[in-house]
């Protein structure tokens, strides 16, 4: 079986998540990322110091990833990982709960991190001005720069590789990313005192995946509209779930594609490694939160979103939000998770299958530690292995990712 050895393996493999937890962890090693538009940020290194990037490999999503740091919590579940508290909640700000993707939680606590906890600021990926259908890093620092950058954004990120700017800074940072990003914090974090000194609280959405640069390019194309035509890019807000709309330098109006719309066309052009993702709750953020998808009627409620509580920190920071008028919390629990996230449980249950079929074939792939994904497949029944494994091995064989891809051609720097 063939294993990975190296961050050149995760890539072209095609198992790199582009988090940017290799740029940061590799100093000497002259470390960026470039955007490649079928696939997203990758990393490129053009002073490699081999010993440092063979330590710091462990860091990398793509290799692997372990739950068994969680600590145990009364609503913890193998389906989601470790919670001490689950709620329902919305920012108490009806502005932000409007323009934000699902109830706006992740946004009123930055805020109140910000303006009442005083953190420094507020890591996380946003709209790139100059590119509106493509995400930059930012670390806000103002009630502006996080309204400003509200909003689920359903492009490539690589938000661990702005890690630098706040560690070592002065006073406390957040830190928002998707569950692959949080846990190459999580690994980084234990590895250098300096940065988890710098980190106040992680937040993770829920995530189902991330579409490469070229799906949002082909979803504007489809639309009528070429990319020097926007100025911005939104994939959802203004409503729940909102609608994938453009503004345009013209004024005139751009046309819009519903939620469902949108990401049903969009879910095609996610990478191979956010198909074979363990986690998309979030199981290693002092919080997650996403969409409480069971209690959506269309009845023009403004967002709401189920949050897990995973640590203590974790815990007082909302506590002290909810205090402070914030945010809006109502009592949920075990069986909300599940029935609002049923398709992401369905993924990490059929994970095991698709793992296997990868391996049938001589594909490596990253080791996932303490998800109990054996336990979830036994559960999934005989018909349910045959349709995960059948289909995945069709489409290992059509795609040849049975085969290594040699490094892919660059187009840009991450901003």
């Amino acid at each position: 079986m063939r294993r990975l050895r190296s961050f050149d393996d995760v890539v072209d493999w095609r198992l790199c998540v582009g988090c940017g937890a290799c740029v940061h962890a590799c100093p000497s090693s002259g470390g960026r990322m470039v955007h490649v538009e079928a696939e997203g940020f990758r990393p490129v290194f053009t002073t490699p110091d081999r010993a440092e990037m063979a330590a710091a490999l462990p860091v990398c999503p793509g290799y692997q990833v372990d739950a068994r740091v969680e600590a145990p919590g009364p609503m913890s579940s193998p389906e989601y990982g470790s919670a001490l508290e689950i709620w329902e909640g919305w920012a108490a700000d009806p502005d932000v709960r409007l323009r934000a993707s699902s109830g706006g939680i992740l946004t009123a606590l930055s805020l109140y991190l910000i303006e009442v906890e005083h953190f420094g600021g507020v890591l996380h990926a946003g709209m790139d001005a100059d590119a509106p259908w493509m995400n930059r890093n930012y670390v806000s620092r103002t009630r502006a720069d996080v309204l400003a950058r509200a909003g689920s954004r359903y492009a490539p990120s690589s938000p661990c590789a702005g890690l630098g700017e706040i560690a070592g800074a002065a006073g406390p940072h957040a830190f928002i990313g998707k569950p692959c990003d949080v846990s190459a914090v999580d690994a980084l974090r234990r590895r250098d005192p300096r940065l988890d000194r710098s980190l106040g609280l992680v937040l993770s959405s829920f995530c189902a995946g991330t579409p490469s640069t070229r799906g949002t390019l082909d979803l504007m194309q489809q639309l009528g509209v070429q990319p020097d035509e926007t100025t911005a890019v939104h994939y959802r807000g203004d409503g729940w779930p909102g609608r994938f709309r453009m503004t345009l330098r013209s004024g005139r109006p751009a046309s819009s594609l519903s939620y469902e719309e949108s990401w049903s066309r969009l879910t095609g052009y996610r990478p191979v490694r956010c198909n074979l993702c363990p986690d998309g709750l979030g199981r290693l953020a002092d919080i997650s939160c996403g969409d409480a998808w069971d209690h959506f009627d269309e009845t023009g409620d403004s967002g709401r979103s189920l949050i897990i509580v995973r640590t203590e920190r974790g815990r007082r920071h909302l506590h002290a939000a909810m205090r402070a008028g914030y945010i809006t919390l109502t009592p949920a629990g075990p069986a909300r998770v599940v029935a609002a996230q049923r398709a992401l449980l369905q993924r990490r249950r059929d994970l095991f299958g698709r793992l296997a079929a990868l391996t049938m074939l001589g594909a490596p792939v990253p080791s996932y530690k303490g998800f109990g994904l054996v336990r979830a497949w036994v559960g999934a029944g005989p018909r349910r292995w045959m349709a995960t494994v059948g289909g995945t091995l069709r489409r290992v064989i059509q795609r040849a990712w049975f085969r290594r891809q040699p490094p892919y051609k660059v187009a840009t720097d991450a901003p």
